[in-house]
């Protein structure tokens, strides 16, 4: 079972090196989410250890969101306040242990998420037609 593994790993590792810094965000979109999500399971589960780890690595991927935000661009100064929002309400769900916190958190993050993916899209369509063009 060692090679399925290893081949999956360097999947992994090569779509991350790969990746546009736009993909890039996605799959931190993708990741917060999948933690979230186990988060979500782990407090059903009464599993404080695994809520408390899956809502840390939630907490590191909106961190890592919030440092390559570019201040400079109007959005960006909107998208922060979001992001330390979203950051808090975690802190409160970790405390509370409380599942309709980490779907408000889920929520947001899939509302970013899906805005991101269409961003690539219609990043991806002008890059083409521009290519056309030439």
């Amino acid at each position: 079972m060692a090679a399925p593994n290893s081949a999956l790993n360097a999947y992994k590792q090569n779509s991350v090196t790969t990746a546009s810094p736009g993909e890039l965000t996605l799959m931190l979109y993708n990741g917060c989410l999948k933690f979230l999500t186990k988060a979500k399971h782990a407090i059903d589960d009464k599993n404080i250890q695994e809520k408390n780890t899956n809502i840390q690595k939630s907490q590191a991927i909106i961190a890592e969101l919030m440092s390559t935000l570019n201040m400079d661009i109007e959005i960006s100064k909107q998208m922060l306040p979001l992001y330390q929002y979203m950051n808090r309400r975690l802190i409160e769900a970790n405390i509370k242990n409380d599942t309709a916190i980490i779907d408000e958190v889920i929520g947001l993050t899939t509302e970013f998420r899906d805005t991101w993916k269409q961003v690539i899209k219609i990043t991806r369509q002008q890059q083409f037609s521009n290519a056309q063009q030439v």
